[in-house]
């Protein structure tokens, strides 16, 4: 099977949103009146981003939660996305589980694939997705202000958890593994949040890697400084019964979670809630922010420590 087959065979669709779809040199999209684009890519490497283990259903899955969660992050509702795949040979039985997974993803959000490159070489995939945001409205990183609640949806650090064991440091009963397996390889992108929150939140970004880490952007890009309280932190039954150490670890360091972090003024929290309900999500109030610069964390017996504002880092 050639290239040109593999694709028409697996990653063609129907694009009725698209002014122009997938066949020629490039898609053509037209943004609703009032509306203006929002795009990001993702690229995921395999040893890098994923495991080799990683079924290539889920692959497809996460290849394009990644960017959906961007999208969630700026409020944007998406639209259509591009596919940049390399494999190391045209398999198949692998390219259909991945187009499974992938369009499995894409119908749920409604979101059409209008073009890419398929090429021989090491595994990768590159995705680029194109939402829309009314003009003015998108949510940025750079909109905190002193008092705002700092929130963050779902629960944190599974992903990071599942890792560890598949590394050999942390230890889980059969479903318990599943459960943190299936957050690290078939994350679920908050877009529906992301929209509730437009007009509500304060400034957002989605944690990919770690919390500490995606929190110094808002507080770097909104001048202001936070104080975190490490007792609020949701996570799963599974993680909390893991030693102190590794759960904190997993907690503010871990990457992966694709969750929504976000601050909004404390007079909005009963819409911030409403927003979690429209979303299908918990969300959790974990710190509020301050005028001083910096991080400050407060344990779980009261004690405050500075914590560095940072987190994953590929040239590290």
């Amino acid at each position: 099977m050639g290239e040109f087959e593999l694709i028409e065979r697996h990653f063609v669709r129907a694009t009725p949103r698209a002014a122009l779809g997938p066949g020629d040199d490039c898609a053509l999209l037209a943004p609703a009146p009032g509306q203006q684009l929002a795009v990001t890519s993702d690229m995921l490497l395999e040893g890098r981003h994923f495991l080799a283990t990683v079924p290539p259903v889920r692959l497809g899955h996460k290849a394009l939660a990644v960017n959906l969660s961007d999208l969630a992050a700026c409020g944007a509702r998406p639209l259509a996305f591009t596919l940049a795949l390399s494999l190391p040979r045209a398999d198949e039985g692998f390219a259909a589980a991945l187009a499974r997974g992938l369009f499995a993803l894409a119908d749920a959000h409604d979101v059409e694939l209008v073009g890419g490159d398929t090429t021989a070489g090491a595994l990768s995939l590159c995705i680029t997705a194109i939402g829309e945001v009314p003009a003015g409205g998108a949510l940025l990183r750079s909109g905190a202000r002193a008092g705002d609640q700092l929130w963050v949806s779902g629960h944190l650090g599974d992903a990071r958890l599942a890792l560890e064991v598949f590394r050999g440091h942390a230890a889980l009963p059969a479903a318990d593994f599943e459960a943190v397996r299936l957050a690290m390889e078939c994350p679920q992108p908050r877009v529906a949040l992301g929209l509730a929150l437009r007009g509500l939140a304060s400034s957002a970004i989605d944690v990919s890697d770690g919390l500490l880490g995606d929190l110094g952007h808002i507080l770097r890009r909104s001048r202001v400084g936070a104080r975190l309280e490490l007792s609020a932190l949701p996570c799963s039954a599974a993680l909390a019964a893991q030693p102190q150490a590794l759960r904190q670890e997993c907690l503010l360091r871990g990457g992966d979670d694709y969750e929504l972090l976000f601050t909004a003024p404390p007079h909005r929290e009963a819409a911030v809630r409403a927003a979690g309900v429209a979303g299908g999500v918990a969300v959790t109030p974990i710190g509020v922010i301050t005028a001083e610069p910096g991080l400050l964390a407060v344990d779980h017996d009261g004690r405050v420590q500075a914590l560095p504002a940072r987190g994953f880092d590929h040239f590290a």
